[in-house]
């Protein structure tokens, strides 16, 4: 019993210390997510629609750097792929510095804005699915499952604890502070990846190129950027949406979808081997959609309080549920290249969601962004049932 009791702890340790990688990577990226949007419509004096296209930078340079960290992976092991990350997060607090140093000519500002979300966006690219495939080669693939969902507790807890911290130090420090702290972090993260042991899977043999790789996790990945919309809504706008209707505490929503997020996580975390992806994928696109559409119909700051809780608490196993199914379909040679394709679809959504979404806001009213991102989340729903309808209709034909 205490064998098996202290195997459990070790494993456990050993998995929180991979995704501690993650976990400063995206606290980095919320610490300015929040404050951002604000600082370039209300300081600087641009439209939502630049705003909007500013922030999405980050995830345009993710899309191409994902291919590239998914062979390194696969080639060379996560390691490199994750300290060549930690230096990448923590040259963008300099640029950040910069920024709000020139803050006095806005063009310049925004330039070295538009620098900073570009090197943010390398970072992420590089340690999206390194952590994942460091501890699935240490630990083994019987774990996947737990790995993708600690993982993704340590990307969207960090995001909301780095969005909500990300406001009081912009109050009391300025862009500055989240300047330093994002060059301190970057800095901690690189030293101790240093001292961690490198893994690899390669088998020349098995090895498939990364673009055969991603057309079969396709179907998968599409599925999860639709599901991606409705955490790009709150992510980004739900602060401007708190100022047009004068609610108060805009940043909370986002420390609520995070906390729900992680609920679901801890809660739920046997569900997909219990019941399998796709299931619980359908599951979560629908208590999703329900989520936006309480934000979309409230009357006041609490209702859509709730309903960012709900939204987080819906797309808490998306991301797992499909990355299970995604990760079975390649061989364990293509691992990081199959986790980095199935994770360019959610820099995809996230890329044109910013865009459209403040799109909707400028032409349409503010007041729409949530409707218009509850039914993208439903059209993904479809998609999920059509994909579990098609599996098992080929479970059918080959018995």
């Amino acid at each position: 019993m205490d064998s098996s009791l202290n195997r459990s702890n070790n494993i456990n340790l050993k998995l929180i210390s991979y995704v501690s990688f993650t976990f400063i990577g995206y606290f980095i990226i919320g610490l300015s997510l929040s404050v951002l949007p604000i600082f370039i419509s209300k300081s600087l004096g641009f439209s939502l629609l630049v705003a909007g296209i500013v922030i999405s930078l980050q995830y345009i340079s993710t899309f191409f750097l994902r291919a590239y960290s998914g062979k390194i992976i696969d080639g060379k092991g996560p390691k490199p792929a994750v300290l060549f990350s930690m230096i990448g997060f923590s040259l963008t607090g300099i640029f950040l510095i910069f920024a709000y140093y020139f803050k006095f000519s806005p063009i310049l500002s925004l330039g070295f804005l538009v620098v900073t979300r570009l090197l943010t966006g390398c970072a992420e690219g590089m340690v999206g699915a390194s952590p994942i495939n460091w501890a699935i080669m240490d630990l083994g693939e019987k774990y996947t499952a737990k790995i993708i969902s600690y993982n993704g507790v340590a990307c969207y807890g960090a995001l909301a604890i780095g969005a909500s911290l990300g406001i009081v130090i912009e109050h009391k420090f300025s862009l500055y502070g989240i300047g330093i702290l994002s060059i301190i972090l970057g800095i901690i993260g690189f030293l101790f990846a240093k001292t961690k042991e490198n893994k690899t899977n390669l088998n020349p043999k098995e090895n498939q190129s990364f673009w055969k790789v991603l057309g079969k996790v396709a179907p998968f990945g599409v599925c999860l950027a639709l599901g991606g919309i409705g955490f790009a809504s709150i992510s980004t706008f739900i602060t401007l949406y708190y100022n047009y209707f004068h609610w108060n505490n805009g940043a909370l929503c986002l420390s609520v979808f995070g906390g729900l997020f992680v609920a679901g996580r801890l809660i739920f975390s046997n569900v997909i081997n219990n019941y399998g992806g796709i299931k619980v994928a359908i599951a979560c696109l629908f208590v999703e959609t329900i989520g936006l559409l309480i934000i979309a119909f409230a009357t006041n700051a609490q209702i859509a309080l709730i309903g960012a809780g709900v939204t987080g608490l819906g797309f808490s196993l998306i991301f797992p549920a499909l990355g299970v199914v995604a990760i079975k379909s390649v061989s364990p040679s293509n691992q990081g290249s199959a986790l980095a394709g199935y994770g360019l679809f959610i820099d995809i959504s996230l890329g044109v969601a910013g865009p459209i979404i403040g799109s909707v806001a400028d032409f349409f009213g503010m007041q729409f962004i949530f409707p218009f991102s509850a039914a993208m989340v439903f059209i993904g729903l479809g998609l999920a049932y059509f994909l579990k309808k098609k599996s098992n209709l080929k479970k059918l034909n080959e018995d």
